[in-house]
C-alpha cells in the first residue's frame, strides 16, 4: 500500500494523471491484459461501470458514487487513448466537440431564446438537431433511428414512443392510452385462453409496450417505476423470510394463507424511500 501512494504521490493531478496511468497500462511494458483491448472489447466492461454507477446513484452512496465515477472515466480515457494513438482524435477534441453542442442546442442559455417549460427545451433540442445533420448533408433517417438498439428493452420502448409523439403519432389524451392497455390486457387475456405461446409472448409484449407509453404520458420514467417495484418487492419478501426464519421456517414451509397474512404485514413493516 505505502508502494502504491509513492507512485500516485508522483503522478498528476485528475484527468491528466488518470490518463498517464492508462498510457502506462497500454504503453511499451505495460500490463498484458490492457495492451490486447479494443474499443469493441471495452463496451462490455464499460456497459457493467455504467449500471454500478447507476445502482450506486439510486443507494445514494457519495463515497460509491465517486468510486464509480472514477470507473467510468477510465474506460472512458481508455478507448480515447486507443483512438489518441491512431491519430484520430485526443481528450480535447472530445469535450470541445462537446461543448460546441451543448452551446448551440441551450440557446435560451447561452443565446437570446426563451424556454420557459421542459417540453420547449426538448422540442428545441429535437429541432436544432435535425438542422445540423440537414447542414452536415446527412441522409434523412426515420425519426427513431437516434434510439440505440442496445439500449435495455424498456428504456428503447420509452424513448421510440417519445419520438414517435414527437412528430405527432400520438394519443390525444391520458384516457386514450388507458383504453389501449385495457384492450392489450383483453387481447393478453384471450390468447392465454387460447394456448397459443407465439400469441401469448405477442401480446404480452403489447402489453408491455402499451403500459410503458401509458408511464410516458403520465410522466414517469417506467425504469425508474420498475426499479423502485422491485426494490420495494426485494424489501418485503426479505421481511417475510426474516419472519419465518425466526420460526426455522422458511418461506416453501408456509401455507397461501399465512404468505398472504405475513405481506399485508410486511406492507406495515417495513418503509420504502423511492426517491
Amino acid at each position: 500500500m505505502d508502494g502504491a501512494k509513492k507512485v500516485v504521490d508522483n503522478i498528476p493531478e485528475g484527468i491528466a494523471g488518470l490518463s498517464y496511468i492508462v498510457d502506462r497500462l497500454r504503453g511499451d511494458g505495460g500490463c498484458p491484459w490492457d495492451r490486447k483491448q479494443t474499443p469493441k472489447s471495452m463496451t462490455v466492461y464499460m456497459v457493467e461501470e455504467l449500471y454500478e454507477l447507476i445502482d450506486a446513484i439510486l443507494e445514494g452512496d457519495s463515497g460509491e458514487i465517486c468510486e464509480e465515477l472514477g470507473d467510468l472515466l477510465f474506460h472512458i480515457l481508455f478507448i480515447e487513448s486507443i483512438f489518441r494513438q491512431q491519430g484520430k482524435f485526443d481528450i480535447k477534441d472530445v469535450a470541445r466537440v462537446c461543448s460546441e453542442k451543448m452551446v448551440r442546442r441551450h440557446p435560451h442559455v447561452f443565446g437570446d431564446k426563451e424556454a420557459r417549460t421542459v417540453d420547449e427545451v426538448k422540442n428545441r433540442w429535437h429541432r436544432i438537431k435535425q438542422r445540423e445533420k440537414k447542414q452536415n448533408n446527412e441522409p434523412e433517417k426515420s425519426v427513431i433511428d437516434s434510439v440505440p438498439k442496445s439500449l435495455p428493452a424498456l428504456v428503447r420502448a420509452y424513448r421510440i414512443g417519445e419520438r414517435a409523439a414527437r412528430v405527432g403519432f400520438d394519443w390525444r389524451e391520458q384516457a386514450g392510452v388507458m383504453k389501449k392497455v385495457k384492450e392489450e390486457l383483453k387481447e393478453l387475456e384471450d390468447a392465454v385462453s387460447g394456448g397459443n405461446e407465439k400469441e401469448i409472448a405477442d401480446e404480452m409484449g403489447d402489453l408491455l409496450f402499451s403500459i410503458v407509453n401509458l408511464a410516458r404520458f403520465l410522466r414517469i420514467h417506467p425504469e425508474t417505476a420498475l426499479s423502485d417495484a422491485v426494490k420495494k418487492f426485494e424489501k418485503r419478501f426479505r421481511y417475510m423470510e426474516k419472519q419465518l426464519a425466526a420460526q426455522n421456517r422458511r418461506v416453501e414451509d408456509a401455507d397461501d394463507q399465512e404468505l398472504d397474512s405475513l405481506w399485508e404485514r410486511s406492507k406495515d413493516a417495513v418503509t420504502f424511500d423511492s426517491q
